[in-house]
């Protein structure tokens, strides 16, 4: 056997191995568009927080910040819709099953820091400190894409480290927590969508 076979033998067995314990089946176009959902919903909370005659957040029962709820709540739905069904679309063109022990453990890897994030800004919520909303969004969902990537593409703790250091630095200049978030949820989705993208499915 060469040296070039054998390197290309290696490279085989890595492939095979990375694919028993990683869930290779991620959709960088379900990124691109879940981007594009964070930017449309960042722009329509713009709208409503900067054209309401009363601090939002204030009062509860306001109906712009039950706007601003469902908004959210339509961004993540969709965000995760089209991540499912991009998702099993592309397994299913590579004949490979959906799943797998490698999807439990990153949906359950993925799913501890985002739950335990949840409930931390639900706390800061009724506690009254609306301006480290923002930055713990970030940094909690920053530390879900890194716990993450032990299980899919490595690439994705990129993204979970950005995440992490733009919650910091929003943590010190909570007027800009709209920006960051929309920089972080939205643009980085983006360009992480594209690079996967043109890495691991173009053609």
């Amino acid at each position: 056997m060469s040296k070039t076979e054998y390197i290309d033998e290696i490279k085989e067995i890595r492939q095979i191995m990375e694919k028993s314990t990683k869930f290779l089946s991620l959709s960088g176009l379900s990124g691109i568009l879940a981007g594009i959902y964070a930017l449309v919903g960042a722009y329509l909370a713009y709208r409503i927080t900067y054209n309401a005659d009363h601090i939002i957040y204030d009062d509860i029962r306001s109906g712009d910040l039950l706007k601003l709820v469902i908004i959210a709540g339509s961004v993540f739905f969709l965000a995760l819709a089209t991540g499912i069904i991009l998702s099993v679309r592309k397994a299913n063109r590579e004949g490979a099953n959906i799943w797998t022990k490698s999807a439990k453990r990153l949906i359950f890897n993925f799913s501890i820091p985002l739950a335990t994030g949840g409930v931390f800004i639900l706390l800061l919520y009724l506690r009254g400190y609306f301006g480290l909303i923002a930055p713990a969004a970030l940094v909690f969902y920053g530390l879900a894409l890194i716990n993450a990537g032990n299980f899919t593409f490595s690439d994705i703790r990129y993204i979970g480290i950005i995440n992490i250091l733009l919650g910091l630095i929003t943590g010190f200049i909570p007027s800009y927590g709209l920006v960051t978030w929309a920089f972080g949820f939205g643009v980085l989705h983006i360009v992480y969508g594209i690079i996967m993208y043109l890495k691991y499915e173009k053609e």
